[in-house]
């Protein structure tokens, strides 16, 4: 009786369900498709993460990423510890540094003085700042009182905490990518779209322009363009002319997929039905053409972040794109350009580890939105 009861269930329940995938929208079997991707999941809470760093990077970072101490050059990474002396504790805590002198190199030595322990506490007071740019505070995420310091990443060669400065690097960093796309899209879409819709000379003169500029190697190209930004502007004017010339670069592919796109449904029947209705043109390509593939773009836009992100973490590594006293994460790598310092220094390398996290992220969120772009497809 028990199972002639669970099969009555089951045979409501599939209806049920199917019924709710007959009447959901494109969106909505986008977003069923997509949370199935584990690993784009795993990707977009990832970046949802350092999205949350990047905008409130000043209550994470526990340091000024400016501030400079002699007395901590090149210092290598504090560990955390549970235990001590005197047993197991709940509160992890730090050991201040000893420093000594080589005698043969003069290189510094670091050890860790276990006379003077740190605890680490959360919601610490330190250097002042302004929260979004509106509200001042000293309130920090995590911390040491008094005179320790807590140096997870370690300092570089003026003294200044890594671990901050990595902080403070991923809003450049990570929001470069994004200004980048939207200027990408506003290029790929108008000139694109021109390009499919009316055909003609706009189509022949608007190919022969994206191929010479895909035929350009693109490195010397980033270059020669970076050369040009003057050496006396902001480090926020050069912020905005770096994404400004990534956008210039990248918007050649986007233009050719919705061209082709517009090529294959610009004769279809939908089309036809708005022209014989009194649809203007502009209103054809923004609410018939360009909502037919709408998904297919986002995912396309969403895999060429990463590019963006390694091209400023580039660009900047070279000393052409973003610069000193600006902070992302292709400044901090500029730190390790020679093998000495990455022979003693090892850890002014950490920041490709985040370039990698951020590239891989949008990678899998980019699989998932490709694979979800189409809900139908088995």
């Amino acid at each position: 009786m028990a199972e002639v009861e669970k099969r009555e269930e089951f045979i409501e329940e599939v209806p049920e369900k199917e019924e709710k995938i007959y009447v959901a929208s494109k969106w909505k079997l986008m977003w069923w498709r997509f949370r199935r991707n584990k690993l784009a999941i795993a990707g977009l809470v990832v970046l949802i993460i350092f999205y949350i760093i990047a905008a409130f990077c000043e209550f994470f970072a526990p340091y000024d990423p400016y501030k400079y101490d002699v007395r901590y050059v090149l210092a290598p990474p504090q560990r955390i510890h549970f235990v001590d002396e005197h047993g197991f504790h709940l509160r992890p805590f730090v050991y201040a540094y000893k420093m000594d002198i080589d005698p043969n190199t003069l290189r510094r030595i670091y050890s860790e003085d276990k006379t003077r322990k740190y605890p680490i506490k959360f919601f610490v007071r330190g250097h002042e700042y302004k929260l979004l740019g509106l509200f001042k505070t000293d309130i920090h995420l995590f911390g040491v009182e008094g005179d320790g310091h807590i140096f997870l990443f370690g300092t570089d060669s003026l003294g200044r905490d890594v671990f901050s400065r990595v902080i403070y690097g991923t809003r450049i960093s990570t929001t470069v990518g994004l200004v980048d796309i939207f200027l990408s899209f506003l290029f790929g879409i108008i000139i694109g779209g021109i390009s499919g819709y009316y055909g003609g000379p706009f189509d022949i003169i608007i190919q022969r322009i994206i191929e010479i500029l895909r035929s350009i190697p693109t490195l010397p190209l980033w270059m020669a363009l970076s050369a040009a930004v003057p050496a006396n502007w902001s480090p926020v004017k050069v912020y905005f002319a770096i994404s400004i010339i990534l956008s210039f670069i990248g918007w050649t592919g986007l233009a050719r997929e919705v061209r082709s796109k517009f090529l294959s449904l610009r004769e279809e029947d939908f089309v036809t039905a708005a022209k014989l209705a009194g649809a203007s043109e502009g209103r054809i390509i923004f609410r018939h053409l360009l909502p037919s593939f709408l998904s297919h773009i986002i995912a396309s836009l969403t895999l060429s972040i990463p590019g963006m992100i390694i091209g400023e973490t580039s660009l900047s590594f070279l000393g052409l794109g973003i610069r000193p006293p600006a902070i992302s994460w292709g400044v901090l790598i500029q730190d390790a350009q020679n093998f000495r310092t990455v022979a003693l220094a090892p850890w002014l390398l950490l920041p490709v580890v985040f370039v990698i996290l951020v590239v891989l992220s949008f990678n899998f969120v980019g699989d998932g939105l490709r694979d979800a772009a189409d809900p139908y497809a088995r």
